[in-house]
Formats: C-alpha cells, sequence, structure tokens
C-alpha cells in the first residue's frame, strides 16, 4: 500500500488552482522526485499533500486513507492531523528557529512513542553530533538542511515531502545531503516525496519521477527512464515542447 497518493490532485492558491489532476504514487522504502522549472506546482503539490493547502479537488491519502479539505483553516487542522500520523514536511526555508541549538531542535520534536533516540539520529548525522550545542542560526547552509532532516527523522516519520533540498548550497554540499536521504530511505523505510532542481543528482537517489509543466505531470517513470530522457526534460525546464 502506499503511504503517500494523490488522485486527480487539484491545487492552487486562493481558490484559483495551478496544479491540474496530478496523481502520483509513494510507497514505503522509495523516493519520487518532482522535477520542473520555477512555477511549475511543485511546491504547491507539496504544500497541498502536507495539509498547508487546502485541496480543491480530488483526492490526498495516507496509508490508504482519504485527507482532505477544502478550506483554508480545516486544511490547517488537517496539517495537524498528518503530522501527528507521520507525514512529515520539510520546507525549503528549512523551518528552523534561529535562537534554539541543534540539540534542542531534536527535543522538541521528539515523539517518545515512535521516535528514534537521539543518539541514533546522531548516528546518521555525525556532523550534527559534534555541534550539537551551537544555535541554528549560527550554522553554515548545508549543516542546516542536516539539522531539518534531522528534525524530520526524530518525528518518527512514515512519509518525507522534502522541497528543494539543495536550496542555496554548493553542488558539493548537496552531493553529499542526497546520498544521505537515500541512506534514510534504505536504513528506515521511509516514503520520500522530493522536489528538486538538480536534475541529474536527484534521478541519481530517486527510484520514480515525474516532470511537472504549468501544474501538470507531462512526463513520468523510473528515474533510470527519465535519466534517459534528460534533453526532453531540460526541454521542459526551458518551456519547450517534450518530444512525443
Amino acid at each position: 500500500m502506499p503511504v503517500l497518493e494523490l488522485r486527480h490532485l487539484l491545487a492552487g492558491h486562493d481558490g484559483v488552482a495551478v496544479v491540474h489532476d496530478v496523481s502520483l504514487t509513494v510507497y514505503p522504502g522509495e523516493v519520487v522526485v518532482l522535477l520542473g522549472a520555477n512555477g511549475a506546482g511543485k511546491s504547491t503539490t507539496l504544500l497541498t499533500a502536507s495539509g498547508l493547502l487546502p485541496v480543491l479537488g480530488g483526492e490526498v491519502l495516507v496509508e490508504g486513507e482519504v485527507v482532505g479539505s477544502s478550506t483554508r483553516r480545516r486544511s490547517m487542522g488537517r496539517a495537524a492531523a498528518l503530522a501527528r500520523s507521520g507525514l512529515v514536511h520539510v520546507p525549503e526555508d528549512r523551518g528552523l528557529f534561529s535562537d534554539l541549538t541543534v540539540r534542542e531542535h531534536l527535543r522538541l520534536t521528539r515523539r517518545s512513542d515512535r521516535s528514534p533516540s537521539e543518539t541514533v539520529v546522531f548516528e546518521q548525522f555525525p556532523a550534527l553530533e559534534r555541534i550539537q550545542d551551537r544555535r541554528a542560526g549560527l550554522l553554515s547552509g548545508g549543516e542546516q538542511q542536516q539539522l531539518a532532516l534531522a528534525r524530520a527523522v526524530i518525528a518518527g516519520p512514515r512519509v518525507l515531502l522534502v522541497d528543494e533540498l539543495s536550496l542555496g548550497l554548493a553542488p558539493l554540499v548537496v552531493q553529499s545531503l542526497l546520498p544521505l536521504l537515500r541512506d534514510l530511505v534504505t536504513e528506515r523505510g521511509i516514503g520520500v516525496l522530493l522536489v528538486e532542481q538538480h536534475v541529474r543528482l536527484a534521478l541519481e537517489v530517486a527510484d520514480r519521477a515525474a516532470l511537472m509543466r504549468r501544474g501538470e505531470i507531462v512526463l513520468s517513470g523510473t528515474a533510470e527512464e527519465l535519466g534517459d530522457q534528460l534533453e526532453a526534460i531540460e526541454a521542459g525546464y526551458l518551456g519547450d515542447e517534450l518530444p512525443a
């Protein structure tokens, strides 16, 4: 059973749809990457799946149960319910508190009923253990992104929605972070829906991928299949017509 399923999703802002008829599934232990140019609807899709934007049409299912709301107020309650059920959203701005230390972020987020311990998390993120008493505002961009992922992991997720993991980071940092995300999926059986601009690096760690353009999925398949169609993907980023 998929941990996350979108069925003919219609989503947008202030009642105006920018995402149209998007359907996809994420299974435990796999990474699905959403590709596309800025404004294609990738982040809106993630925000709607996580409950932070209302569902304008279609359905969002988590572990087979429909979770949906057509109003902003109700969607905020849905976001809280989804978080409790194991869906965790890692936003593109990382959502950290600059005055809190690494350790304080982890302790505030941990759920005692199903979460890994700080020791286990530090084993997966050894760089954070060395700076656990440092405030988030003093961390480098790569360290902040590691903290955002570590905080998500200690919440005991079943599915992670990760928006622009590489935003503002040097390519060398991205090359270390994406495999780290892949390792988390393999070790913990988490399902991941990833939005990422670094196409080649994302496809290397993904199982499946979908290319969005103007709010619609125009190309999808395994990561290997889309890796064989990089020219088509690049055309989609540039706004050119995709080959038949």
